[in-house]
C-alpha cells in the first residue's frame, strides 16, 4: 500500500495541543503558583471545565459529595489528578469519535489511571506515569482517524500484541504507531519521559538503546499496566495478577515490587467493577 500523504510527514496533519494544556504546562514549571489561577484557566474552557468536573464525580474518585467547580476539584484532588483529567479530556476531544476510538479511549483511561496511581510507590512521577498510560495509543488514534477501516482490520487482527501492531504498521505504510505517537507528544510539549515511553514501549527491553533507570521504570509499570489489562476477567480481576509472572525480568523493579504497587488500585477497580459502576466514559 501507498504510504498515505498525511503519514508521509510525521508533522503532517496532527492535532494542534490545545492552548489551555500549554498554559498549564507553564503554570505546573511554576511552584509558586496558586491553585486559584489553574482553576481560573481550567474554567476559561467550558467543555473542559464540564468534563474535568463530570470525572471527578465519577465513582473512580469516591468523593463523599458532589463537585461542583474546577477548585474544588483541584482541593479535593490535587493538582496532578486534575491536570491529568484535563490531558485526557483534552486529547479525545482532539481526534473525532467513532465505537472503535471510545474503545480505545477507555483503555487508555485505565491505563493512565492505574499507572497513576501506582507510580509514587516505585518512584515515579505520577503525573508522567498517568500522562504516559493516556498517550499511549495516541499514535493508533492518529492512524485510526485518517486510515479509517483498513486500520481499524488491522486493530481487530492484532489485538492487544503492540509490539507486532508497530511492525505491521511499519510494513503497510511506512510508520508505526509507537513512532506517530511519540511526534504527537513531543509537539504537545509533554515530558521527555513521556515521549521516550510512547516510543519505547513496543521494543522488547534487550532490544531498547541505553536509557534513564527512571525511564525504564515507567516503562516496566506500562507493562504491568498492559498485562493486566489484557488479561481475561477485566478491570480487578484477581486472576490477572498472574500475568505479571510473565513479564521480562526487570532489575529495576523486580516482580514482587511492581505487583505491590499495583495490586491495591487494581483491586480497587474491581471493587467499583463489582459494584456495577463505571469506572471510565
Amino acid at each position: 500500500m501507498v504510504l498515505p500523504a498525511p503519514l508521509r510527514s510525521l508533522q503532517a496533519d496532527l492535532p494542534a495541543c490545545p492552548r489551555i494544556l500549554l498554559e498549564l504546562q507553564t503554570l505546573m514549571r511554576d511552584d509558586e503558583r496558586a491553585l486559584p489561577e489553574i482553576a481560573a484557566l481550567i474554567e476559561s474552557d467550558m467543555a473542559l471545565a464540564a468534563a474535568v468536573v463530570r470525572t471527578v464525580n465519577s465513582a473512580m474518585y469516591g468523593l463523599l459529595r458532589r463537585v461542583e467547580t474546577v477548585g474544588e476539584a483541584l482541593r479535593y484532588l490535587g493538582t496532578r489528578e486534575v491536570v491529568a483529567i484535563s490531558y485526557a479530556s483534552a486529547l479525545r476531544a482532539a481526534f473525532p469519535p467513532s465505537p472503535r476510538m471510545n474503545a480505545l479511549w477507555r483503555t487508555a483511561g485505565l491505563s493512565g489511571l492505574l499507572m497513576g496511581r501506582s507510580a509514587a510507590a516505585l518512584g515515579v512521577d505520577p503525573l508522567q506515569a498517568h500522562t504516559a498510560g493516556l498517550f499511549a495509543r495516541s499514535g493508533q488514534a492518529l492512524m485510526l482517524a485518517h486510515l479509517g477501516s483498513a486500520y481499524e482490520a488491522m486493530l481487530e487482527a492484532f489485538g492487544s500484541d503492540a509490539a507486532a501492531l508497530d511492525a505491521a504498521e511499519t510494513s503497510a505504510w511506512g510508520i508505526g504507531h509507537a513512532a506517530y505517537g511519540s511526534v504527537l507528544c513531543a509537539s504537545w510539549g509533554l515530558a521527555a519521559p513521556v515521549v521516550s515511553f510512547v516510543r519505547e514501549r513496543v521494543r522488547p527491553p534487550t532490544q531498547r538503546p541505553p536509557l534513564e533507570p527512571m525511564l525504564r521504570r515507567l516503562l516496566a509499570l506500562g507493562a504491568a499496566t498492559e498485562a493486566l489489562l489484557h488479561e481475561d476477567g477485566g478491570p480487578g480481576s484477581p486472576a490477572a495478577l498472574a500475568a505479571l509472572s510473565g513479564l521480562p525480568a526487570s532489575a529495576d523493579l523486580p516482580e514482587q515490587a511492581l505487583r505491590a504497587a499495583v495490586a491495591p488500585h487494581w483491586r480497587q477497580l474491581g471493587e467499583l467493577r463489582a459494584r456495577g459502576l463505571q469506572i471510565i466514559d
